[in-house]
């Protein structure tokens, strides 16, 4: 029994069936309403189902597929890289022209409220199971076996009470989801009013030159990969420079400090230097305001000619929309959009004198600062609201609240 007097069981006592689908050859688009379609793994990526995930069956293929996608079955993710296995989604309505690939189940219940056990996949609980008895030969893709699956533990309380329940979590995570929207929407909001402030600033003209003409030296670390280590110099990443500043916090890594100047050969970092990411992101620009760095692939460093321009006016100006634009045109791939170092030269930029970049410096420091810090604050709120709907779900399904008494 649990801390709440709930029975600790398996999943096979309350599974009534796990059923796969086949797997089928699909055309890269979406099926249309009439038409087979087959789901993507993706369909229950962030535990939500979306059935748009999927994709229309090849014609010579459509006489194999199996196992149609039928409401009140929980689909789960049997084989998967370790952060999307056992990730499950309940569907609430019929899609007979949907069918399952063979990399997902269907799972239905008996004795067990399905809405219940949906919520309960989302725990840190049911992934700790899930984790515990996952295999494969790589890291980077694993599978778990329908008898592991089905001798996971859950806690249950009656089914009247798992209804209970269900219907709680449905009603406030309703609420949370909404606000989170809300303050999604004002991010946007915000994102668009910082381009606004940048294009209106950004508009005094100036003769049209090219970008790396106000550069007297230009980096690219393509090639270079150094041996990350637990401390030391730090790294900064594509994933490191963001849209005006560099994230030191979020993701560190770090180099052998012994190593740094062989790493660094090819230019050390200095403040002031701009740096631009190639791909991955692609074309986020910040200023170098310190020295103790390391710079790795996908990131370019150019030197700034002080006689020609501030280095934070170019940054802003690398920041706004026709920049941007041209980069993207000039931009190549398939899952991640990169551009290659012989298209910088491409570039260009309005360049006014040095006393009209350094008003506009003061006005878009003032002006984006305002904005930054309403959109971090926003973030933090967003943050902290998806925490709560996290405890409130574990909360719920474990027992420590009674939802009678939300009611």
């Amino acid at each position: 029994m649990t801390s709440a007097g709930w029975p600790s069981l398996p999943l096979k006592r309350v599974v009534d069936s796990v059923q796969s689908g086949t797997s089928v050859n699909g055309a890269p688009w979406p099926a249309l309403d009439d038409q087979l379609g087959v789901l993507k793994t993706s369909a229950v990526y962030g535990g939500v189902f979306t059935p748009t995930e999927n994709k229309e069956v090849e014609s010579y293929d459509r006489g194999r597929v199996s196992c149609p996608v039928l409401a009140g079955s929980l689909i789960v993710s049997r084989m998967n890289t370790p952060q999307h296995l056992g990730v499950a989604a309940l569907v609430s309505q019929d899609f007979p022209n949907l069918y399952l690939p063979d990399r997902l189940w269907a799972v239905t219940f008996s004795g067990a409220e399905p809405r219940f056990v949906d919520w309960w996949t989302k725990t840190t609980a049911y992934r700790a199971q899930v984790e515990a008895v996952s295999v494969g030969t790589s890291s980077s893709m694993q599978n778990i076996s329908q008898g592991d699956f089905l001798e996971i533990r859950i806690e249950l309380p009656d089914l009247e009470t798992q209804r209970a329940i269900a219907d709680y979590i449905n009603r406030e995570t309703a609420r949370i989801d909404t606000l989170i929207e809300e303050q999604q929407r004002l991010i946007e909001m915000l994102r668009e009013r910082r381009h606004s402030v940048l294009a209106h600033a950004l508009s005094g003209g100036g003769p049209r030159v090219p970008f790396v003409r106000c550069m007297t030296e230009q980096v690219d670390y393509r090639g270079a990969t150094p041996r990350k280590t637990d401390d030391g110099v730090q790294l900064v990443t594509a994933r490191n420079v963001k849209a005006g500043w560099i994230d030191y916090e979020t993701s560190q890594e770090f180099v052998d400090p012994a190593e740094y100047a062989e790493i660094m050969h090819r230019g050390l970092p200095r403040i002031g230097d701009l740096l631009f990411t190639m791909e991955a992101p692609l074309g986020n620009v910040a200023v170098v305001d310190r020295e103790d760095i390391a710079l790795a692939q996908r990131v370019i460093k150019w030197s700034v000619d002080r006689s020609k321009a501030e280095p934070r006016f170019l940054m802003y100006a690398a920041l706004g929309d026709d920049f941007q634009e041209q980069l993207l045109a000039r931009a190549t791939g398939s899952t991640a959009l990169g551009v290659k170092a012989s298209k910088l030269p491409e570039l260009r930029i309005d360049l006014p004198s040095l006393e009209e970049q350094r008003s506009i410096i003061i006005c878009l420091d003032e002006q984006t600062a305002k904005i930054d810090t309403l959109m971090t604050e926003t973030e933090g709120f967003i943050e902290l609201s998806r925490e709560r709907r996290s405890a409130l779900i574990t909360a719920a399904v474990t027992g420590q609240v009674d939802v009678r008494e939300m009611v």
